[in-house]
C-alpha cells in the first residue's frame, strides 16, 4: 500500500547531515527517502511519485539529476542545501535556499510551506519602498515592499524568525498593527542572516486595513535597489 504521507527526496551525500534530516522529516511526519548520489536520487523519482526534493547544491547542479526530476515531476518545489554561487540551478519548479548549518527547525518550515502554500497572486501593484521598521511577532524587521493585499518582509535569520502561518505585524512609524497571513517564505543563499517573507493581510478588521491603504499611499517608491539592513 502507498503511503499516504507526502514524500521527500533528501538528495545530501553527507552521511551525517543526510540522517539528521531524514529523521527529522520521519519525525515531522513525512515520508523522507535518503539518497547520497545522482544514481539513488534517480532510482527513488522513478520508483515512487514525490512531493519534494531537498537536494545539495552540488547534487542539484548535475543535470542528470534536473532532468530526472522535470520528467518525473516538473513542478515539484525544491529545498536547496548550501551556496550555488554563480551557477544557477536550472529547477522547474519552486526553488527555496537555506544555508549550513541546517537548522532543523527552519527546515521543517520551508518543508511545511513549499509542500503546502503557493505565491498569492497579486490583486494590485506591488510597491517598493525605503526600509520600514516593523516588529513582527516581537523580533524587528523591516518592511521592503508593500500592495494594497500584503507585504514583504525582511527579518534577521535564526529561530526567532520561524514565522507562524499567521503572525502579527506592527509598525511604530504608524501606530498600527495588523495580522499577517503567511504565502511564501525564501532564506538568501549568500546571507544566512536574511529571510524574506511575503503574506497578505487577515482577519483585521476593516477599519486596520483601511488605515494600512492609507499608510501605504503615502510611501514614496523606490529604485530596485537595496541593501539588506537586518543581520
Amino acid at each position: 500500500m502507498m503511503s499516504e504521507r507526502l514524500r521527500v527526496i533528501v538528495a545530501l551525500a553527507d552521511a551525517f547531515e543526510g540522517a539528521a534530516v531524514y529523521d527529522g522529516l520521519l519525525s515531522a511526519g513525512f515520508d523522507p527517502a535518503w539518497c547520497s548520489n545522482v544514481r539513488e536520487v534517480g532510482d527513488a523519482m522513478r520508483a515512487q511519485p514525490f512531493d519534494l526534493v531537498i537536494a545539495d547544491v552540488s547534487l542539484a547542479l548535475d543535470g542528470r539529476l534536473q532532468s530526472e526530476g522535470r520528467a518525473r515531476n516538473p513542478l515539484t518545489p525544491i529545498i536547496l542545501i548550501g551556496d550555488p554561487g554563480s551557477r544557477p540551478v536550472s529547477w522547474s519548479g519552486r526553488t527555496m535556499h537555506l544555508t549550513r548549518p541546517v537548522d532543523q527547525a527552519m527546515l521543517t518550515c520551508f518543508v511545511t510551506m513549499a509542500l503546502h502554500q503557493d505565491k498569492p497572486v497579486r490583486r494590485s501593484v506591488r510597491k517598493r519602498v525605503n526600509p520600514i521598521q516593523a516588529v513582527v511577532n516581537g523580533v524587528p524587521a523591516h518592511i521592503l515592499d508593500v500592495s494594497a493585499e500584503g507585504l514583504r518582509l525582511e527579518l534577521p535569520g535564526g529561530r526567532r524568525s520561524v514565522l507562524p502561518p499567521m503572525f502579527t505585524v506592527r509598525l511604530p512609524l504608524a501606530d498600527l498593527a495588523f495580522t499577517v497571513q503567511r504565502r511564501w517564505t525564501r532564506s538568501e543563499s549568500n546571507s544566512a542572516q536574511t529571510i524574506w517573507y511575503g503574506g497578505a493581510l487577515s482577519q483585521n478588521r476593516a477599519s486596520i486595513e483601511q488605515r494600512w491603504r492609507i499608510f501605504m499611499d503615502t510611501l514614496p517608491v523606490v529604485s530596485e535597489g537595496h541593501v539588506s539592513l537586518v543581520g
